[in-house]
């Protein structure tokens, strides 16, 4: 068996599948109706809205069967992220990459697979539209037409709803999006006893900013920020931004001491950015963090406010 590789753009991939707040959530007929169109059209047993995550593939849509993942390393939908167009395997049985495969040797004991990537925004290969058969066969180029067009449905799907959770300006997570994925690892911080650090932000003297040097350069300074802050976390932590020029970062299973070091190798990469640079402004923040005990629970309305409230006594002393 043959383990799929990740993306070369793994780390902003996974960002933006996240920002979609998607995973582990419930069916929705948008992808439903597409899974049982292809399932009709193809006369196969299954057709799958698959999304790959960092270790496993979620089915955001089943139809045929009840599957809702499986590990990473033995999905076919792994290796069709990598594809630059259809990835199609006739026998899977007769193939050395997946052969001796779990799901090929057992339950659901596929055969044929052909799988079309989902992409966003022209880079990000989030998943796949894919059907698969217990027997052997072959498509037409008619066929491969036809599922194509298919998973450009599903990515327009894709892409509305990552367009009502990302900020335009800055292109990660609004507050909508944040709150969605922020909710869910709350939930799971509890129930697997792990601790919950979340960080607020704010960018210091950004009406000066604007006053100074105009709004486009305000605009500029912001997605400078945002960048700085994608590019300097773990890709399983949550940013977002929240308000104007509030931002926000979530740390699951971080205490509070941990949280702080990450944020003073922040300031280290903001202040390498403004040197390097040489805007005719500074960036600089000022944050607060806030960290829910493992095993405690609290409403991240409240824990948002905590963490608010920690920033602005940090901007007030600064």
């Amino acid at each position: 068996m043959l383990v799929p590789e990740n993306p070369i753009n793994e780390v902003e991939r996974l960002q933006c599948l996240r920002s979609l707040s998607l995973l582990d959530t419930g069916r929705e007929e948008r992808f439903d109706r597409i899974t049982r169109l292809a399932r009709r059209l193809f006369n196969v047993p299954v057709a799958t809205v698959t999304l790959v995550d960092s270790d496993r593939q979620w089915f955001k849509s089943c139809c045929g069967d009840d599957l809702k993942e499986t590990s990473r390393e033995v999905s076919f939908c792994g290796h069709a992220i990598l594809a630059d167009g259809p990835f199609i395997v006739s026998d899977a049985s007769q193939d050395k990459r997946f052969h001796d495969n779990p799901l090929v040797i057992g339950p659901p004991h596929i055969r044929f697979y052909a799988g079309i990537p989902l992409i966003y925004d022209n880079k990000y290969k989030l998943g796949t539209l894919c059907i698969f058969d217990h027997q052997p066969h072959s498509m037409d180029k008619d066929e491969v037409k036809d599922l194509i067009d298919l998973a450009k449905m599903a990515e327009q799907e894709l892409s509305a709803l990552h367009d009502a959770t990302i900020d335009e300006l800055t292109q990660i997570s609004n507050r909508r999006g944040f709150i969605k994925l922020a909710t869910k690892s709350l939930e799971n911080s509890y129930i697997h006893g792990t601790p919950f650090s979340l960080a607020f932000f704010d960018l210091n003297k950004f009406k000066e900013i604007n006053d100074k040097f105009g709004h486009q350069a305000g605009d500029d300074a912001l997605k400078d920020f945002a960048f700085l802050i994608s590019q300097s976390f773990r890709y399983s932590d949550l940013f977002a931004r929240v308000g104007g020029d509030e931002f926000v970062v979530l740390y699951s299973g971080v205490a509070e001491e941990e949280a702080q070091t990450m944020i003073q190798r922040f300031q280290k990469t903001v202040d390498d950015f403004n040197v390097q640079q040489n805007r005719p402004y500074q960036l600089s923040f000022s944050a607060g963090v806030y960290t829910l005990p493992a095993g405690k629970t609290m409403n991240l309305d409240e824990i948002l406010a905590k963490a608010d409230s920690r920033m602005y006594l940090s901007k007030m002393q600064s």
